[in-house]
């Protein structure tokens, strides 16, 4: 069913305007053949460099070419996206070549081609405050977020205008930052859904004091109104069963309370767009099938976040889902979420695709940023020592303790700027081994001495991150597509500021009922 998608000169170029269904399938097809090929890097994990060998796992002939680069040359040679300029220290072998080129071409880009409007621009004068972005919105907020606010909600914006649509639900959201802007900056009717009660609290101090500046600003400028107070304020909502309500329609026939009612009534008189700004896990792929579902949803805008907190068959409860709660709320996904129904696939498609598993270590790589381990290669940072020292310290938790493989050491508070004795006194500790634990001087000193492979190993894996990250959005896709929906990828965020910065837009047409059926 197609649909007019937000102009792609606005708001940066479409990853998939291109591509017709059937392109989007052999796109799924080569990533998940691609991925299979290459699993023993994407599953790999940087902590076992030494107590796995991990550097005996690559090609000899790859061993030969890489050893000896210095950080710059991987930042250029492996990680660069331009191909111009690349001056090889020696002659690297075609499979070297070719895996590199082969995973950055099947990756979706990420960078937009807009013509300005980039987090560099806006911050150039201020790199705290932005100057595309009212003082009122920026207050509490940190650049990224200030950045990806004034971008999604522009987007949010133009989708409630091509629908003829006032009326926006943000589940997950937070503190409120975007929703704020929504509603006090946009003028639209903005329904907030937080599973985390003390977000909440937060959220609705600081429309208060929103509210209060723009009453001072109305009073100082003796005006009778003002363009930026809306006919009414943000509603939050608790992201319980209540909320799962106002996102579905009511079967027929089916009790629901009194407040539930109140609340689904009030919402679903107009249609309304539903946005997810970094919703986390089974949320943003939740969120797509009740878009599906749902008639009165519109739109949707879903930037999504934490891949390894993705439901899969062979994992349905991935690890850090309870433990860890994040703040979008697991709460509203567990209400909402069926037993049957997994975050990835979601597509029967590739579903149905041998080797499209994929591993939580492929899809925690997925959330890492690229750009800014780039940067850190070009710059030489000391920051860089921190996966060579926690690989060390992995190799004396194991002669102790063998069964604690993987341990959770967790992130030692400036790990770069400590000796490696300082930081395995630490270390150890979490583990509750002893901290004054006698380490084989030589044996550290020689592990040290291979930092430039494991930062080499670590890059060869993190080339693989957007091909993963590319695999789980097209799924998405493929799945609005294979329920009548044309959907689109836009790169919309800077990279640099905001790591998970393509947004999955899609529209539907006026009529659409409901699902075809379950993936």
């Amino acid at each position: 069913m197609s649909v007019n998608l937000p102009s792609a000169a606005q708001h940066g170029e479409m990853c998939t305007s291109s591509l017709s269904a059937e392109q989007q399938r052999d796109l799924a097809t080569r990533i998940t053949t691609f991925l299979s090929m290459y699993s023993h890097l994407s599953d790999s994990y940087i902590i076992e460099f030494f107590t796995e060998d991990l550097w005996s796992s690559l090609p000899s002939s790859w061993r030969a070419v890489l050893r000896d680069l210095k950080y710059p040359q991987i930042a250029d040679l492996l990680l660069g996206a331009s191909h111009a300029d690349r001056r090889y220290p020696s002659v690297w072998p075609l499979s070297l070549l070719a895996f590199r080129a082969t995973a950055q071409a099947l990756a979706f880009p990420r960078e937009s081609r807009e013509g300005g409007g980039g987090g560099a621009e806006e911050f150039q004068n201020n790199e705290s405050q932005s100057s595309l972005l009212r003082h009122i919105f920026r207050k509490h907020v940190k650049p990224k977020k200030q950045h990806e606010i004034r971008k999604l909600g522009a987007l949010v914006k133009e989708l409630c205008d091509q629908t003829d649509c006032s009326s926006v639900v943000d589940v997950g959201s937070g503190q409120g930052h975007l929703t704020r802007f929504l509603s006090f900056g946009l003028g639209l009717s903005v329904t907030a859904i937080e599973a985390d009660r003390a977000l909440l609290a937060m959220a609705t101090k600081f429309d208060g004091e929103l509210l209060g500046v723009l009453e001072k600003e109305r009073e100082k400028q003796n005006e009778s109104g003002s363009s930026l107070l809306p006919v009414s304020q943000p509603r939050h909502v608790a992201g319980t069963s209540s909320a799962k309500r106002i996102l579905k329609t009511r079967p027929p026939g089916a009790r629901v309370s009194r407040r539930g009612f109140d609340l689904l009534g009030e919402m679903l008189r107009p249609d309304f767009v539903l946005t997810g700004l970094h919703a986390c896990g089974d949320l943003s792929s939740t969120l797509l099938r009740h878009f599906i579902s749902c008639p009165h949803v519109r739109g949707i805008t879903s930037v999504a976040c934490c891949y390894m907190k993705i439901s899969t068959r062979e994992h349905p409860s991935p690890p850090g889902l309870i433990a860890a709660p994040h703040p979008a709320g697991e709460r509203l996904q567990e209400a909402m979420l069926q037993p049957s129904e997994f975050g990835y696939p979601m597509s029967s498609w590739v579903g149905g695709l041998p080797g499209h598993q994929l591993s939580y270590k492929a899809r925690e790589a997925a959330c890492h940023a690229l750009e800014d381990y780039r940067r850190r290669l070009w710059e030489e940072s000391q920051l860089l020592r921190t996966h060579c020292y926690r690989a060390t310290l992995e190799t004396f938790i194991r002669e102790q303790r063998p069964e604690l493989r993987r341990a959770g050491v967790q992130t030692v508070k400036k790990a770069h700027l400590l000796t490696f004795t300082e930081y395995a006194r630490l270390g150890l500790a979490r583990v509750s081994l002893p901290p004054d634990l006698p380490l084989d001087g030589g044996q550290v000193e020689a592990m040290l001495e291979q930092q430039g492979r494991v930062v080499v190993f670590f890059s060869l894996a993190l080339l693989l991150a957007p091909v993963v990250e590319t695999l789980v959005l097209l799924d998405r896709i493929i799945y609005l597509q294979e329920n009548g929906v044309d959907s689109r990828l836009v790169p919309l965020f800077d990279p640099n500021l905001s790591p998970r910065n393509v947004v999955l837009v899609a529209l539907k047409a006026r009529g659409h009922g409901g699902a075809k059926r379950k993936s």
